[in-house]
């Protein structure tokens, strides 16, 4: 794997609601108006008629988002083709929010990947000619600047979600048996290697603010999958960070590095469930019923931010698909029951964004306004305690209207210490990754919520169940 400079990526440069509280905030479309497009599933088109787009990608902050849209038929430029694929920046933070589109000389291939950056700029991988080309595009007055990075060969590149300090972008390029990360915008010049780590990595979560320690999900030679945790700044060496059981497909779905709450995806229970640990805790990881309803897809999308020690309080904005189609859903670690909202017309699927105060924000496109945003006013039921005996259940469709409140099943809480376990395994959630810069790895959640104070440990055997605070390395799994 090699990268090429800027100055040979010349010649490339000019390529192509809550009981009825949600507030809807119009974009408008005028000429001044972040779990990237992957490669090889090329966005598509909506059903309310609105332009052809991908995800949109935002910030850490939540600032900029940006997405590769298509607006076929739109009446050409001068020196540019009409129509096409090209980059979108939106602007989020302000009183309302607005697009800006980013077309280039000629239009993007489908596949090309978009990520947004804190100061407004947007990255662009284009891949040609067996190389994965880097820009930034950004407004220039009535044009699109562009500024060339360089280019690294390979046959795929994946970027990562946008770095917390949004001045930095990382991409894993396989290699061999190994997988190359890189920096790819950020550096001295050009792309610059960070390390090469054994297996097949994918996925991507920041744990600190800093943009340090980033969390990846490595497939190793035996073909079962464990996140582990990478220090760009030193060498790019992985360590090991969640291992629920020895045989366990343990993946990170999220990661808030104000709380350490972390979401994980385990087949520990016998079957792949969602679950919940806080970074560097004693508690062991949990399985909530909750996040396990029957014939419904449940993906995590967003977690709120600037809930420092208090992992239990964090909201978490689930995206359900079920047969009656795609909605949103809000749940915390102290509650057993999902909060459902109905999502506005046009919602950008796999797209939120919370405050700190806990509004949570969806982002939305149609043909009569291409950049909205829906805020919704979430309130914060009272923390629940665990049941005795927790049934699952499952909510089949979406609520009819803005929100309701559906009892899908007992989740974890955060007083789980007097709860049932169902099974018996080793969890870890490993403590070198917990020492952040950032963050003290022995951060507690409040006495009212039970949680253990963090710690480290060493990995232990499979224990049975207890009802004390043990460290995760010699913890069983618990469902409440």
């Amino acid at each position: 794997m090699t990268a090429r400079p800027p100055a040979e990526h010349a010649e490339h440069a000019d390529r192509a609601e809550h009981a009825g509280r949600a507030e809807q905030i119009t974009g408008r479309a005028t000429g001044e108006v972040r779990a990237p497009v992957r490669e090889g599933a090329p966005p598509s088109g909506p059903p309310w008629g609105g332009p052809v787009g991908g995800p949109l990608t935002v910030t850490a902050e939540g600032a900029y988002g940006a997405r590769l849209v298509s607006r076929a038929g739109a009446e050409p430029e001068e020196g540019r083709e009409g129509g096409g694929w090209h980059a979108e920046r939106w602007t989020l933070d302000g009183p309302e929010p607005y697009a800006v589109p980013l077309p280039c000389a000629q239009p993007e291939e489908p596949d090309t990947q978009v990520s947004p950056l804190a100061d407004g700029r947007v990255l662009l991988c284009r891949r040609a000619d067996g190389r994965h080309h880097f820009s930034l595009v950004y407004p220039s007055g009535p044009e699109t600047g562009e500024l060339p990075l360089g280019a690294l060969e390979g046959e795929r590149v994946e970027l990562l979600p946008p770095v917390p300090d949004g001045g930095r972008a990382y991409a894993l390029v396989p290699d061999g048996p190994d997988t190359g990360l890189w920096l790819v915008c950020g550096g001295a010049f050009g792309p610059e290697l960070v390390g090469r780590i054994p297996g097949s990595c994918s996925g991507g979560a920041w744990l600190d603010r800093a943009g340090r320690l980033l969390a990846l999900d490595r497939t190793g030679a035996d073909g079962r999958v464990g996140a582990v945790t990478v220090d760009v700044e030193a060498g790019g060496e992985p360590r090991p960070l969640l291992q629920i059981t020895e045989h366990s497909n343990d993946r990170l779905l999220l990661a808030d590095p104000d709380s350490g709450l972390l979401l994980v995806c385990s087949d520990a229970p016998g079957t792949d469930r969602i679950g919940w640990g806080v970074l560097g805790s004693h508690r062991p990881v949990r399985f909530p019923e909750a996040l396990h309803p029957d014939g419904l897809s449940i993906t995590p999308i967003a977690v709120q931010p600037g809930q420092a020690l208090l992992p239990e309080r964090c909201g978490v904005a689930l995206r359900m698909t079920g047969p009656a189609g795609e909605w949103v859903a809000v749940w915390r670690p102290q509650q057993r029951e999902l909060q459902h909202f109905a999502p506005p017309e046009g919602w950008l699927p796999g797209c939120a964004l919370w405050t700190a105060e806990g509004e949570l924000r969806l982002p939305y496109a149609t043909a009569h306004t291409p950049c909205g945003l829906t805020r919704l006013a979430v309130p914060v039921p009272a923390p629940q305690p665990p049941r005795p005996a927790p049934a699952a259940s499952g909510d089949a469709g979406p609520p009819a209207g803005a929100a309701s409140s559906a009892s899908s099943a007992s989740s974890a809480s955060s007083a789980s210490s007097a709860s049932s376990a169902s099974s018996s395994a080793s969890s870890s959630v490993s403590s070198s990754a917990s020492a952040s810069p950032s963050r003290s790895a022995s951060a507690a959640g409040p006495s009212s919520s039970g949680s253990a104070p963090g710690g480290r440990g060493g990995r232990g055997e499979p224990a049975e169940a207890v009802c004390k605070p043990v460290p995760l390395q010699q913890a069983p799994l618990a469902r409440a």
